[in-house]
């Protein structure tokens, strides 16, 4: 369903989107660069796959900042759910109460706009790292490479870049449009219920939905481009047809699970982590953090960077499906 915006108010949302992303006032905005090189509007599936694919191709942002300018991200793949999609309501009744539905974040985001499920659609996609960034980490055993703490922390920050230019794209189109995961609300609750630390929202599991991939015994999610990725995802009062999901366990596309074989990222966990129970959350975050004094010290990197990802790379599933 489509929206008609008021053209000063939506200055004043597109102005309000840039700044929160560190870019306003700048000549370089890659909002305003693409202005000119991207569709003005979009509409519908195709559209919105090409206004994602065409940022991460051409975005100068989409880059690691080595001396090579070597890119963080590989051509995306995306994929679409439904706002009414009984999976989500799932999601908040497993994960817990504080997780958000798609109409809840929509809601809280756009309180003045009449809504109902069923006229939201979720917008995912995923970033696969480059063969030269997965290339690096799978050499190491210990320490995190220098180029995936890069792609951690820069490639990180493109995301959430490409987030608001997609919310902001589709606002301009005429479609509310939120990324739950740069929402102001958003927050990560240190003790999410049966799962311990949980966000209100998960790239991964939006991801699920919209039939990109399903979870490994790391937790980390198997895609037709692997493991080695990260996701991102947009809640829109736009009427998209779903992406069919191809499967019907959410472990489907594990060796583990499937076939009772692999568990090599029991061995690539440096921290002890993943085991055939699992994934420990607790233990991963303590070991993310121990590269913490590392990527800052020995690297240079921004205060708070760090890295891992041994899990993701150097293993079966990390640039396809391996069942």
């Amino acid at each position: 369903m489509r929206l008609e915006v008021n053209r000063r108010k939506f200055l004043r949302i597109s102005a309000k989107t840039a700044a929160i992303a560190g870019l306003a006032g700048a000549a370089r905005n890659p909002l305003e660069a693409f202005a000119s090189e991207t569709p003005v509007k979009v509409g519908d599936a195709a559209s919105i796959t090409s206004l994602i694919t065409d940022y991460v191709a051409k975005a100068p942002t989409n880059s690691i900042r080595n001396a090579e300018n070597e890119k963080a991200w590989d051509e995306p793949l995306v994929g679409f759910s439904r706002g009414d999609d009984p999976i989500y309501q799932f999601y908040k009744e497993d994960i817990g109460s504080f997780y958000w539905t798609p109409i809840e974040i929509f809601k809280l985001t756009f309180p003045e706009i009449t809504a109902k499920s069923d006229e939201l659609s979720i917008i995912s996609w995923i970033l696969p790292h480059t063969e030269s960034i997965k290339a690096d980490l799978r050499k190491q055993t210990k320490t995190p490479s220098e180029k995936w703490i890069r792609a951690r922390t820069y490639g990180g920050q493109f995301i959430d870049e490409l987030c608001r230019y997609v919310a902001d794209t589709l606002i301009k189109s005429g479609y509310p449009a939120v990324a739950p995961s740069v929402s102001k609300s958003n927050q990560i609750a240190t003790n999410g219920g049966k799962y311990g630390m949980a966000s209100q929202w998960s790239e991964r599991h939006a991801a699920y939905a919209s039939g990109l991939g399903t979870f490994g015994l790391c937790d980390g999610l198997i895609t037709p481009k692997g493991k080695a990725i990260r996701c991102a995802s947009v809640v829109a009062r736009i009427n998209v047809p779903p992406t069919p999901r191809p499967y019907k366990d959410h472990h489907a596309y594990c060796l583990h699970y499937a076939k009772g074989i692999c568990g090599m990222c029991i061995t690539r966990c440096a921290g002890s982590a993943v085991s055939s129970s699992g994934h420990d959350k607790k233990a991963c975050a303590a070991q993310c953090m121990t590269t913490n004094q590392y990527a800052e010290k020995q690297l240079g990197m921004p205060k708070g960077a760090y890295g891992c990802g041994f899990c993701q790379t150097g293993v079966p599933c990390e640039s396809r499906i391996p069942v």
